[in-house]
């Protein structure tokens, strides 16, 4: 006779940490936890934008500055915090570009913020998760279908769907999956060249099969039900719009 399953645990009265969660998916993420019952953490480098935030989500939400390529940072930030129940780390800063164009420095950044930032960030975090709780790590579809001439990237990316799995063994049954996104139309690309944004745009439409980019709300949601789906664990989900399949 099977054992019978853990009954549903919503976000109602959970607490979310999010470095990253001051603009972008990670505020997206943060807004609809809040919405949903959660408390929040918000972790990032700009405090005027943690503060903003912070105020937009109201009482349920508070913050403390972090950066994820130091570990002195993340411990500090990690000290502030007693318990969690779900660990989302969207939070990068890097270059990409060919192999023969990037500076040594430039190609490992990547690595540097990327994969060892969501690194640092659980092995801090696993301490003080419930044995019910998650952790959510950002990669991205370049993974499995490089768009262009950046191999660091790519191999970044493939090298935290790795992660993800290590780990979801390691930490049972605390759960741990990855979401892997597309281009997504939003706070990541607003900042860059018109033409740079275009041109990936138009390769992106193209390529994916559902002829489009992705919205942050969307990934979003892929992140809330990796919160919330109890027996998914190990896994890497692609809200991408078909990209990876091309």
């Amino acid at each position: 006779m099977s054992a019978t399953p853990p009954p549903h645990a919503p976000l109602a009265e959970r607490a979310v940490v999010i470095i990253g969660g001051s603009s972008g998916i990670g505020l997206e993420v943060a807004r609809r936890s809040v919405a949903a019952g959660a408390s929040v953490v918000l972790g990032g480098r700009n405090e005027d934008r943690l503060a903003e935030a912070a105020r937009e989500l109201g009482p349920a939400a508070r913050w403390h500055p972090v950066d994820n390529t130091d570990k002195q940072s993340l411990a500090a930030f990690f000290a502030t915090i007693d318990h969690l129940d779900h660990l989302f780390t969207p939070a990068a800063s890097y270059r990409t570009g060919p192999l023969r164009e990037l500076s040594d420095e430039d190609a490992e950044s990547p690595f540097v913020s990327k994969f060892w930032g969501q690194y640092h960030a659980v092995r801090h975090a696993a301490p003080r998760l419930s044995q019910d709780g998650s952790i959510v790590l950002m990669s991205g579809a370049a993974s499995v279908s490089p768009a262009g001439p950046a191999p660091a990237y790519v191999a970044c990316n493939a090298a935290i769907e790795g992660l993800g799995r290590g780990l979801a063994v390691e930490l049972a049954p605390i759960r741990v999956n990855v979401v892997s996104p597309g281009m997504i139309d939003g706070n990541l690309w607003s900042g860059r060249p018109a033409d740079i944004r275009e041109q990936a745009a138009a390769h992106y439409r193209d390529a994916a099969l559902l002829n489009r980019l992705g919205t942050e709300p969307e990934v979003a949601e892929t992140v809330l039900f990796l919160f919330a789906n109890g027996y998914m664990t190990g896994s890497t989900l692609y809200p991408d719009g078909g990209y990876a399949l091309r």
